[in-house]
């Protein structure tokens, strides 16, 4: 473990092995990290949360996974409730500038590229890619393998293995070279594209989820539970859903 002189690592932090902290980053109290994270300069992770009803008294924290970079002025804010954790997973890259709000959930294999911000509460999904200067309102949720354009303004749910462009962001199309890298193969893709399809053409959103839960294509059943369980609404490709 490396830990620079002038950092500074609370009592009560856990920083797993062969974790890098660099100068000036702070580590409050109340944060478990897992092994070789990189913490560069300025990064601070677990401060209060930025709500106006959190008590300074409020036990909470932020649990990480391993082997994730933390890129300079990053900040990641604990949880606002008693017992509440913010959590960021394993094998993530936070740049520069990067925000991780209260109570949020980030995934494995998760980029945030510069001064992308999320709000309280927001849900990212594996392997998503969240653009520069991304804003992405409390509550919402980024699904698996998507791509958010920079400076998009996400007020509902980002479809997953989808791109999600714009102010106010909509889905803009299927993430082909994200879900290639990925491992995808032809069949889910092409499966994937039909799904999509449907929802760019405005069939019914309850005749398009049933039709997708007929599937056999794992990836569009995940899309169908997506779309089920949306509670903000989704950044649908023709306007609102």
């Amino acid at each position: 473990m490396a830990i620079h002189p002038t950092a500074v690592v609370e009592d009560g932090a856990v920083l797993g092995e062969g974790c890098s902290i660099g100068a000036y980053a702070v580590i409050k109290r109340h944060v478990r990290m897992g092994a070789r994270n990189r913490v560069a300069e300025h990064a601070v992770i677990g401060g209060e949360p930025q709500d106006v009803k959190f008590k300074a008294d409020t036990v909470s924290g932020v649990e990480i996974g391993d082997d994730n970079i933390f890129r300079e002025y990053v900040t990641v804010h604990r949880g606002s409730r008693p017992g509440a954790l913010t959590r960021v997973g394993s094998g993530c890259m936070l740049m520069v500038g990067a925000h991780v709000g209260h109570d949020c959930v980030v995934g494995d294999q998760v980029v945030l590229v510069n001064n992308a911000a999320l709000a309280g509460e927001v849900t990212v999904g594996d392997r998503a890619f969240i653009s520069a200067a991304v804003g992405v309102h409390q509550f919402c949720r980024v699904g698996r393998n998507a791509m958010i354009g920079g400076l998009a303004k996400v007020v509902q749910d980002a479809l997953p293995f989808c791109i999600t462009d714009g102010n106010p962001a909509r889905a803009r199309g299927l993430n082909l070279v994200g879900l290639r890298r990925a491992g995808f193969k032809a069949p889910e893709i092409a499966a994937l594209k039909e799904a999509y399809r449907m929802l760019y053409q405005r069939v019914p959103l309850k005749e398009a989820i049933e039709h997708m839960k007929a599937s056999s294509s794992a990836p569009v059943l995940e899309l169908a539970a997506f779309l089920e369980s949306s509670k903000r609404g989704f950044a649908h490709p023709q306007g609102d859903a």
